[in-house]
Protein backbone atom coordinates (compact mmCIF):
# COMPACT_ATOMS: atom_id res chain seq x y z
CA UNK A 1 0.00 0.00 0.00
CA UNK A 2 1.66 3.66 -1.10
CA UNK A 3 1.25 5.80 1.67
CA UNK A 4 1.05 8.97 0.40
CA UNK A 5 1.46 12.63 2.79
CA UNK A 6 -0.49 16.15 1.50
CA UNK A 7 1.40 19.27 2.83
CA UNK A 8 -1.19 22.17 2.00
CA UNK A 9 -2.38 24.83 3.81
CA UNK A 10 -5.43 25.36 1.96
CA UNK A 11 -8.56 23.35 3.36
CA UNK A 12 -9.98 23.15 0.03
CA UNK A 13 -7.53 21.63 -1.68
CA UNK A 14 -6.37 19.19 0.33
CA UNK A 15 -9.64 17.86 0.34
CA UNK A 16 -9.65 17.89 -3.34
CA UNK A 17 -6.76 16.13 -3.34
CA UNK A 18 -7.32 13.50 -0.93
CA UNK A 19 -10.50 12.92 -2.45
CA UNK A 20 -8.54 12.60 -6.34
CA UNK A 21 -6.50 10.18 -4.47
CA UNK A 22 -8.54 7.91 -2.20
CA UNK A 23 -10.89 7.33 -5.25
CA UNK A 24 -8.12 7.19 -8.05
CA UNK A 25 -6.91 3.92 -6.18
CA UNK A 26 -7.61 2.08 -2.59
CA UNK A 27 -3.95 1.08 -2.71
CA UNK A 28 -3.40 4.84 -1.60
CA UNK A 29 -3.38 5.74 2.17
CA UNK A 30 -3.36 9.65 2.14
CA UNK A 31 -2.48 11.70 5.13
CA UNK A 32 -2.57 15.69 5.34
CA UNK A 33 -0.57 18.03 7.38
CA UNK A 34 -2.31 22.11 7.95
CA UNK A 35 1.35 23.65 6.99
CA UNK A 36 5.34 22.99 6.53
CA UNK A 37 5.88 22.61 10.12
CA UNK A 38 3.33 20.09 10.66
CA UNK A 39 4.17 18.24 7.56
CA UNK A 40 8.32 17.85 8.52
CA UNK A 41 7.02 16.37 11.96
CA UNK A 42 5.24 13.45 10.63
CA UNK A 43 7.60 13.02 7.87
CA UNK A 44 10.48 12.59 10.64
CA UNK A 45 7.76 9.77 13.07
CA UNK A 46 6.69 8.09 9.79
CA UNK A 47 7.58 6.83 6.06
CA UNK A 48 6.21 7.80 3.08
CA UNK A 49 6.60 6.84 -0.59
CA UNK A 50 5.53 10.30 -1.85
CA UNK A 51 4.64 13.44 -0.46
CA UNK A 52 2.96 16.69 -2.24
CA UNK A 53 3.73 19.97 -1.05
CA UNK A 54 2.69 23.51 -1.17
CA UNK A 55 4.90 25.84 -2.15
CA UNK A 56 3.64 28.97 -0.18
CA UNK A 57 2.65 27.81 3.36
CA UNK A 58 2.88 29.41 7.18
CA UNK A 59 5.64 28.60 9.50
CA UNK A 60 7.71 26.36 7.12
CA UNK A 61 7.14 26.70 2.99
CA UNK A 62 7.70 24.20 0.98
CA UNK A 63 11.09 25.32 -0.42
CA UNK A 64 12.35 24.45 3.31
CA UNK A 65 10.27 21.72 3.38
CA UNK A 66 12.23 20.24 0.50
CA UNK A 67 15.62 21.27 1.95
CA UNK A 68 14.54 19.71 5.22
CA UNK A 69 13.52 16.07 3.66
CA UNK A 70 16.33 15.62 1.29
CA UNK A 71 18.37 16.20 4.01
CA UNK A 72 16.81 13.17 6.15
CA UNK A 73 15.08 11.26 3.87
CA UNK A 74 16.39 11.74 0.48
CA UNK A 75 14.40 8.45 -1.29
CA UNK A 76 11.20 10.29 -0.94
CA UNK A 77 9.87 11.82 -3.67
CA UNK A 78 8.30 15.76 -3.56
CA UNK A 79 5.81 16.68 -5.86
CA UNK A 80 5.39 20.51 -5.67
CA UNK A 81 2.08 22.27 -5.45
CA UNK A 82 2.43 25.62 -7.10
CA UNK A 83 0.14 28.93 -6.95
CA UNK A 84 0.17 31.29 -10.00
CA UNK A 85 2.74 33.20 -9.04
CA UNK A 86 4.94 30.55 -7.77
CA UNK A 87 6.25 28.72 -11.26
CA UNK A 88 9.18 29.88 -11.94
CA UNK A 89 9.67 28.80 -7.52
CA UNK A 90 8.38 25.56 -8.94
CA UNK A 91 11.02 25.21 -11.74
CA UNK A 92 14.25 25.98 -9.24
CA UNK A 93 12.66 23.31 -6.98
CA UNK A 94 13.27 20.49 -9.95
CA UNK A 95 16.92 21.75 -9.94
CA UNK A 96 16.82 21.49 -5.81
CA UNK A 97 15.44 17.69 -6.39
CA UNK A 98 11.55 17.92 -6.06
CA UNK A 99 10.76 14.89 -8.54
CA UNK A 100 8.08 17.25 -10.24
CA UNK A 101 5.43 20.33 -9.71
CA UNK A 102 1.61 20.66 -10.28
CA UNK A 103 -0.33 23.68 -10.34
CA UNK A 104 -3.43 24.92 -8.66
CA UNK A 105 -6.10 24.05 -9.18
CA UNK A 106 -4.96 20.13 -9.85
CA UNK A 107 -4.89 19.00 -13.52
CA UNK A 108 -6.93 15.42 -12.31
CA UNK A 109 -4.84 13.47 -15.53
CA UNK A 110 -1.62 15.42 -14.77
CA UNK A 111 -1.71 14.81 -10.69
CA UNK A 112 -2.51 11.23 -11.52
CA UNK A 113 0.08 10.65 -13.74
CA UNK A 114 2.65 12.41 -11.80
CA UNK A 115 1.61 10.15 -8.56
CA UNK A 116 2.13 7.09 -10.28
CA UNK A 117 5.38 7.46 -12.08
CA UNK A 118 6.75 9.22 -8.49
CA UNK A 119 5.21 6.09 -7.34
CA UNK A 120 6.98 3.64 -9.83
CA UNK A 121 10.59 5.58 -9.48
CA UNK A 122 10.55 5.16 -5.34
CA UNK A 123 9.54 1.63 -6.14
CA UNK A 124 12.35 0.47 -7.99
CA UNK A 125 14.84 2.71 -6.15
CA UNK A 126 13.96 1.39 -2.64
CA UNK A 127 14.57 -2.10 -4.33
CA UNK A 128 17.82 -1.60 -6.22
CA UNK A 129 18.99 -0.34 -2.58
CA UNK A 130 18.41 -3.71 -1.36
CA UNK A 131 19.99 -5.54 -3.87
CA UNK A 132 22.88 -3.26 -3.51
CA UNK A 133 23.33 -3.42 -0.31
CA UNK A 134 23.13 -7.45 -0.98
CA UNK A 135 25.56 -7.79 -3.92
CA UNK A 136 28.03 -4.87 -3.43
CA UNK A 137 30.33 -7.25 -1.55
CA UNK A 138 30.54 -9.93 -4.05
CA UNK A 139 32.45 -6.87 -6.63
CA UNK A 140 35.67 -7.56 -5.84
CA UNK A 141 38.91 -7.31 -8.77
CA UNK A 142 41.70 -9.25 -7.92
CA UNK A 143 44.95 -9.51 -9.55
CA UNK A 144 47.90 -7.61 -9.49
CA UNK A 145 49.06 -8.16 -13.10
CA UNK A 146 50.10 -4.80 -14.89
CA UNK A 147 46.86 -4.87 -16.83
CA UNK A 148 44.94 -5.15 -13.69
CA UNK A 149 47.05 -2.19 -11.69
CA UNK A 150 46.67 -0.14 -15.04
CA UNK A 151 43.01 -0.46 -14.84
CA UNK A 152 42.60 0.28 -11.29
CA UNK A 153 44.53 3.06 -11.43
CA UNK A 154 42.58 4.41 -14.16
CA UNK A 155 39.46 3.52 -12.09
CA UNK A 156 40.91 5.68 -9.29
CA UNK A 157 41.07 8.94 -11.82
CA UNK A 158 37.78 8.53 -13.52
CA UNK A 159 35.63 7.28 -10.97
CA UNK A 160 34.98 10.82 -9.52
CA UNK A 161 34.44 12.54 -12.51
CA UNK A 162 31.09 12.23 -14.77
CA UNK A 163 33.00 11.07 -17.52
CA UNK A 164 31.12 8.50 -19.82
CA UNK A 165 33.01 4.82 -19.47
CA UNK A 166 32.76 2.50 -22.72
CA UNK A 167 34.51 -0.84 -20.87
CA UNK A 168 35.29 -3.83 -23.95
CA UNK A 169 36.54 -6.95 -23.60
CA UNK A 170 35.90 -10.67 -24.20
CA UNK A 171 32.97 -12.31 -22.39
CA UNK A 172 33.49 -13.71 -18.96
CA UNK A 173 36.71 -10.93 -18.05
CA UNK A 174 34.85 -9.06 -15.58
CA UNK A 175 33.75 -5.67 -17.53
CA UNK A 176 31.09 -5.66 -14.77
CA UNK A 177 33.09 -5.58 -11.71
CA UNK A 178 34.78 -2.36 -13.50
CA UNK A 179 31.57 -0.94 -13.94
CA UNK A 180 30.75 -1.76 -10.22
CA UNK A 181 33.94 -0.08 -9.20
CA UNK A 182 33.36 2.89 -10.94
CA UNK A 183 30.09 3.62 -9.12
CA UNK A 184 30.99 2.81 -5.84
CA UNK A 185 34.01 5.00 -6.25
CA UNK A 186 32.06 7.92 -7.67
CA UNK A 187 30.23 10.95 -5.88
CA UNK A 188 26.84 8.87 -7.14
CA UNK A 189 27.48 6.06 -4.97
CA UNK A 190 24.88 6.57 -2.42
CA UNK A 191 22.93 6.54 -5.68
CA UNK A 192 21.54 3.81 -7.24
CA UNK A 193 23.57 1.67 -9.99
CA UNK A 194 20.93 0.07 -12.25
CA UNK A 195 22.11 -2.73 -14.60
CA UNK A 196 20.97 -3.38 -18.25
CA UNK A 197 21.51 -6.37 -20.03
CA UNK A 198 21.25 -5.35 -23.99
CA UNK A 199 21.40 -8.42 -25.07
CA UNK A 200 19.21 -10.63 -23.05
CA UNK A 201 16.03 -8.46 -23.53
CA UNK A 202 14.44 -8.80 -27.33
CA UNK A 203 14.75 -5.91 -29.50
CA UNK A 204 10.85 -4.86 -29.42
CA UNK A 205 11.33 -4.79 -25.64
CA UNK A 206 14.57 -2.51 -25.02
CA UNK A 207 13.06 0.81 -25.62
CA UNK A 208 10.25 -0.12 -22.74
CA UNK A 209 12.52 -1.38 -20.36
CA UNK A 210 15.28 1.40 -20.85
CA UNK A 211 12.70 4.20 -20.84
CA UNK A 212 9.62 2.58 -19.74
CA UNK A 213 5.75 2.50 -20.74
CA UNK A 214 2.14 4.31 -20.46
CA UNK A 215 -0.77 2.04 -19.97
CA UNK A 216 -2.28 0.85 -23.56
CA UNK A 217 1.17 2.11 -24.99
CA UNK A 218 1.46 -2.00 -26.66
CA UNK A 219 -0.57 -5.37 -26.26
CA UNK A 220 0.77 -6.31 -22.18
CA UNK A 221 1.39 -2.84 -21.13
CA UNK A 222 -1.65 -3.43 -18.44
CA UNK A 223 -0.17 -0.15 -16.26
CA UNK A 224 2.13 2.92 -16.18
CA UNK A 225 5.65 1.56 -15.70
CA UNK A 226 9.10 3.50 -15.12
CA UNK A 227 12.23 2.80 -17.24
CA UNK A 228 15.67 1.93 -16.40
CA UNK A 229 16.77 5.22 -16.98
CA UNK A 230 13.93 6.94 -14.21
CA UNK A 231 15.03 4.26 -11.97
CA UNK A 232 18.79 4.94 -12.04
CA UNK A 233 17.99 9.04 -11.35
CA UNK A 234 20.95 10.41 -9.63
CA UNK A 235 23.02 7.21 -9.68
CA UNK A 236 24.96 5.02 -12.52
CA UNK A 237 23.15 3.03 -15.81
CA UNK A 238 25.08 -0.08 -16.64
CA UNK A 239 24.05 -0.87 -19.98
CA UNK A 240 25.96 -3.99 -20.52
CA UNK A 241 26.52 -5.69 -24.22
CA UNK A 242 24.82 -2.31 -25.60
CA UNK A 243 26.22 -3.27 -29.09
CA UNK A 244 23.58 -5.65 -29.41
CA UNK A 245 21.01 -2.77 -28.88
CA UNK A 246 18.66 -1.74 -31.71
CA UNK A 247 19.02 1.48 -33.75
CA UNK A 248 15.85 2.93 -32.60
CA UNK A 249 16.63 2.44 -28.80
CA UNK A 250 20.03 3.77 -29.98
CA UNK A 251 18.21 6.72 -31.24
CA UNK A 252 16.63 7.36 -27.73
CA UNK A 253 19.43 6.61 -25.45
CA UNK A 254 21.66 9.43 -27.73
CA UNK A 255 18.93 11.79 -27.07
CA UNK A 256 18.71 10.92 -23.33
CA UNK A 257 22.37 11.47 -22.80
CA UNK A 258 22.05 15.18 -25.15
CA UNK A 259 19.26 16.46 -24.02
CA UNK A 260 19.18 14.26 -20.33
CA UNK A 261 15.47 13.78 -20.83
CA UNK A 262 13.48 10.46 -21.87
CA UNK A 263 10.20 10.17 -22.79
CA UNK A 264 8.10 6.57 -21.99
CA UNK A 265 6.87 4.59 -25.09
CA UNK A 266 3.26 5.98 -25.70
CA UNK A 267 3.79 9.13 -24.06
CA UNK A 268 5.06 12.39 -25.36
CA UNK A 269 5.46 13.78 -22.26
CA UNK A 270 9.24 14.21 -21.35
CA UNK A 271 10.86 12.72 -17.97
CA UNK A 272 14.03 14.79 -16.89
CA UNK A 273 17.00 12.26 -15.36
CA UNK A 274 20.35 12.86 -14.50
CA UNK A 275 22.20 9.82 -14.97
CA UNK A 276 25.77 8.49 -15.12
CA UNK A 277 26.47 6.13 -18.21
CA UNK A 278 28.56 3.33 -18.47
CA UNK A 279 28.56 0.84 -21.01
CA UNK A 280 29.94 -2.27 -21.80
CA UNK A 281 30.62 -4.53 -25.03
CA UNK A 282 32.38 -7.75 -26.16
CA UNK A 283 31.97 -6.45 -30.16
CA UNK A 284 34.43 -4.07 -32.39
CA UNK A 285 32.19 -0.94 -32.39
CA UNK A 286 34.17 0.79 -35.03
CA UNK A 287 33.49 -2.26 -37.17
CA UNK A 288 29.66 -2.22 -36.13
CA UNK A 289 29.31 0.97 -37.25
CA UNK A 290 30.98 0.85 -40.61
CA UNK A 291 28.84 -2.42 -41.14
CA UNK A 292 25.65 0.29 -40.05
CA UNK A 293 24.79 -1.46 -36.88
CA UNK A 294 25.53 1.22 -34.54
CA UNK A 295 25.90 5.26 -34.70
CA UNK A 296 28.69 6.60 -35.06
CA UNK A 297 27.56 9.74 -33.03
CA UNK A 298 26.61 7.45 -30.00
CA UNK A 299 29.47 6.02 -30.06
CA UNK A 300 31.77 9.15 -29.42
CA UNK A 301 28.99 9.94 -26.64
CA UNK A 302 29.94 7.14 -25.01
CA UNK A 303 33.64 6.36 -25.23
CA UNK A 304 34.73 9.33 -23.89
CA UNK A 305 36.86 6.57 -21.69
CA UNK A 306 37.58 3.66 -23.07
CA UNK A 307 39.11 0.85 -20.53
CA UNK A 308 39.99 -2.29 -22.44
CA UNK A 309 39.69 -5.59 -19.70
CA UNK A 310 42.59 -8.16 -20.63
CA UNK A 311 41.25 -11.92 -21.06
CA UNK A 312 42.83 -14.40 -18.46
CA UNK A 313 44.72 -15.55 -21.03
CA UNK A 314 46.40 -12.49 -21.26
CA UNK A 315 47.09 -12.11 -17.12
CA UNK A 316 48.40 -15.72 -16.26
CA UNK A 317 50.10 -14.41 -12.94
CA UNK A 318 47.09 -13.63 -11.97
CA UNK A 319 45.61 -17.34 -11.91
CA UNK A 320 47.22 -18.21 -8.32
CA UNK A 321 45.54 -15.15 -6.58
CA UNK A 322 42.18 -16.03 -8.36
CA UNK A 323 41.89 -19.86 -7.74
CA UNK A 324 42.58 -18.49 -3.89
CA UNK A 325 40.17 -15.68 -3.53
CA UNK A 326 37.35 -18.40 -5.50
CA UNK A 327 38.12 -21.54 -3.11
CA UNK A 328 37.60 -19.37 -0.01
CA UNK A 329 34.47 -18.15 -1.28
CA UNK A 330 32.59 -21.27 -2.95
CA UNK A 331 33.58 -23.07 0.37
CA UNK A 332 32.39 -20.55 2.22
CA UNK A 333 29.53 -20.99 -0.20
CA UNK A 334 29.15 -24.42 0.19
CA UNK A 335 30.11 -24.75 4.33
CA UNK A 336 32.99 -26.78 3.82
CA UNK A 337 36.51 -25.93 4.74
CA UNK A 338 38.63 -23.97 2.28
CA UNK A 339 40.59 -26.58 0.17
CA UNK A 340 44.30 -26.37 -0.55
CA UNK A 341 45.24 -26.07 -4.08
CA UNK A 342 48.85 -28.15 -4.67
CA UNK A 343 51.79 -25.79 -6.70
CA UNK A 344 51.47 -28.81 -9.62
CA UNK A 345 47.64 -28.27 -9.83
CA UNK A 346 48.14 -24.32 -10.03
CA UNK A 347 50.70 -24.23 -12.97
CA UNK A 348 48.50 -26.71 -14.86
CA UNK A 349 45.79 -24.26 -14.23
CA UNK A 350 48.00 -21.34 -15.65
CA UNK A 351 48.78 -23.62 -18.66
CA UNK A 352 44.75 -23.87 -19.16
CA UNK A 353 43.55 -22.13 -22.49
CA UNK A 354 40.89 -19.87 -20.67
CA UNK A 355 38.33 -18.95 -23.57
CA UNK A 356 35.64 -18.84 -21.03
CA UNK A 357 37.82 -16.05 -19.22
CA UNK A 358 37.58 -16.01 -15.39
CA UNK A 359 33.58 -17.23 -15.72
CA UNK A 360 35.18 -20.88 -16.43
CA UNK A 361 37.72 -20.27 -13.82
CA UNK A 362 35.38 -20.02 -11.26
CA UNK A 363 33.18 -22.76 -12.61
CA UNK A 364 36.53 -25.20 -12.95
CA UNK A 365 37.59 -24.26 -9.28
CA UNK A 366 33.91 -24.93 -7.90
CA UNK A 367 33.73 -28.82 -9.71
CA UNK A 368 37.53 -29.33 -8.20
CA UNK A 369 36.34 -28.48 -4.58
CA UNK A 370 33.64 -30.30 -5.04
CA UNK A 371 34.72 -33.59 -6.59
CA UNK A 372 38.80 -33.09 -5.73
CA UNK A 373 40.53 -34.36 -3.09
CA UNK A 374 41.28 -33.04 0.40
CA UNK A 375 44.07 -30.90 -1.23
CA UNK A 376 43.45 -30.56 -5.07
CA UNK A 377 46.32 -32.49 -6.73
CA UNK A 378 47.68 -32.15 -10.54
CA UNK A 379 45.56 -35.64 -11.08
CA UNK A 380 42.63 -33.86 -10.00
CA UNK A 381 43.12 -31.40 -12.31
CA UNK A 382 43.90 -33.51 -15.13
CA UNK A 383 40.40 -35.44 -14.23
CA UNK A 384 37.60 -32.81 -13.14
CA UNK A 385 39.29 -29.62 -15.13
CA UNK A 386 39.47 -31.13 -18.70
CA UNK A 387 37.16 -29.04 -21.08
Amino acid sequence: MARILIIEDEAAIRRVLVKILSEENQGYEVFEAEDGLAGMETIKKEDFDLVLCDIKMPKMDGVEVLEAVKKIKPEIPMVMISGHGDLETAVNTMKMGAFDYISKPPDLNRLLNTVRIALDRKELVVENSRLKKKVSKNYEMVGESSAIVQIKEMIEKVAPTEARVLITGPNGTGKELVAHWLHQKSERSSGPMIEVNCAAIPSELIESELFGHVKGAFTSANKDRAGKFEAANGGTIFLDEVGDMSLSAQAKVLRALQENKVQRVGSDRDIKVDVRVITATNKNLKKEIEEGNFREDLYHRLAVILIKVPSLNDRRDDIPLLVDYFSEKISTEHGTAKKKFSSKAIKLLQEYDWTGNIRELRNVVERLIILGGKEISEEDVKLFASK
